[in-house]
C-alpha cells in the first residue's frame, strides 16, 4: 500500500529542504534515518494513522481492492505461500498481493510490509500477532551423499561429515540458530544464507543440512538423518495495529491462517 511513512532517500531532498533538516545518512551501501529522520517518522506515523482511521470511517476501504504486501521468510514464502496465494487474487479481482519472500526481518512500523510472517512473537511495538503453526526443522541428506559417505548413527558422528548451514552473521532471527541443538561445535563446510539455497545444496549432495520438514519431506531424494532429533519452531503473522481493521489486510491475514490450518499436517 502507498504510505506516507515509507520515507525514501530518493524523494527526501524536497522534504529535507522544507524541514531544514537532514533525514537520511547516506552510505555507499544504502541509507539510514538520521536522528531528525527518526523524530519525523513518529509524526508521519501519527498522520498516517489518522488518515487510515478517516478512510475507514468514511467507508473508503469497503471494497476488497488495493495492494497488500506480505513479507515472509524465504522457505515459507517460496515453498508454501507462493503456490497458494493465487487462490486469493482469484477470489478478489481488485486485490493485488506483493509477496516478498526474503531472509530478513520486516519493519511494520516503517511500512516495509503490511503483514509479516515472523519466526518469533514480537515483544514490543504497536503490533498484533497471531500464531500460524509450529514447524520442525530436522537433518536431511541426499541419497547420493549417504551412499557415498554413510549415515551417521549419533549426533557426534556429524563432525565427520560435510555439513550445510547458514551464514552465521546473516541470521536475522535467533530462532534460525539451529546448529548447536544438533552439534555444539557444528562447522559448516558450505554456508548458504537462505533456506531455499540450503535445500538445493543438500538435494545436490553437498552434505547434511538442517532443513524445514515441510520443504524436504515431499522429495524422495532427501532422506531424514537422525530423525529422533528435531527442533520445534513457529511461524506468526504480525500486523501493525493501524492496519488490522482494513478489510483487505484482514482478508489476507485470514487467508494465511486458513491455508496453514488446511495443510497443518505437512508442518508436523
Amino acid at each position: 500500500m502507498a504510505s506516507i511513512t515509507q520515507l525514501s532517500p530518493a524523494a527526501s531532498p524536497r522534504s529535507e529542504t522544507a524541514l531544514g533538516s537532514t533525514l537520511f545518512i547516506r552510505k555507499t551501501n544504502g541509507s539510514d534515518l538520521s536522528g531528525a529522520g527518526e523524530r519525523f517518522l513518529v509524526h508521519a506515523e501519527a498522520m498516517e494513522s489518522a488518515m487510515l482511521a478517516a478512510n475507514q470511517t468514511a467507508g473508503a476501504d469497503s471494497a476488497i481492492e488495493g495492494i497488500v504486501r506480505v513479507g515472509a521468510p524465504d522457505g515459507f514464502g517460496v515453498a508454501f505461500l507462493a503456490p497458494r496465494i493465487g487462490q486469493l487474487t482469484e477470489q478478489h479481482q481488485g486485490l493485488r498481493i506483493e509477496l516478498v519472500p526474503v531472509p530478513r526481518a520486516f519493519s511494520l512500523s516503517r511500512r516495509e510490509a503490511d503483514i509479516a510472517v515472523t519466526l518469533e512473537r514480537p515483544r514490543e511495538g504497536r503490533l498484533v500477532a497471531r500464531k500460524l503453526t509450529d514447524y520442525r526443522p530436522g537433518l536431511y541428506a541426499a541419497k547420493s551423499y549417504l551412499a557415498r559417505y554413510g549415515t551417521p548413527q549419533a549426533p557426534a558422528d556429524l563432525s565427520a561429515h560435510q555439513l550445510v548451514g547458514y551464514v552465521d552473521d546473516l541470521l536475522f532471527s535467533a530462532s534460525l540458530d539451529y546448529t548447536s541443538a544438533f552439534l555444539p561445535d557444528w562447522r559448516s563446510t558450505l554456508s548458504v544464507s537462505t533456506a531455499m539455497g540450503q535445500t538445493e545444496a543438500v538435494r545436490a549432495g553437498a552434505g547434511i543440512g538442517i532443513l524445514h520438514g515441510f520443504m524436504a519431506q515431499t522429495d524422495p531424494n532427501l532422506i531424514p538423518v537422525l530423525p529422533a532429533h528435531s527442533l520445534t519452531r513457529a511461524y506468526w503473522t504480525v500486523v501493525h495495529e493501524d492496519l488490522r481493521s482494513l478489510r483487505r489486510v484482514g482478508i489476507v491475514a485470514e487467508f494465511l491462517a486458513d491455508i496453514v490450518a488446511k495443510d497443518r499436517g505437512i508442518f508436523a
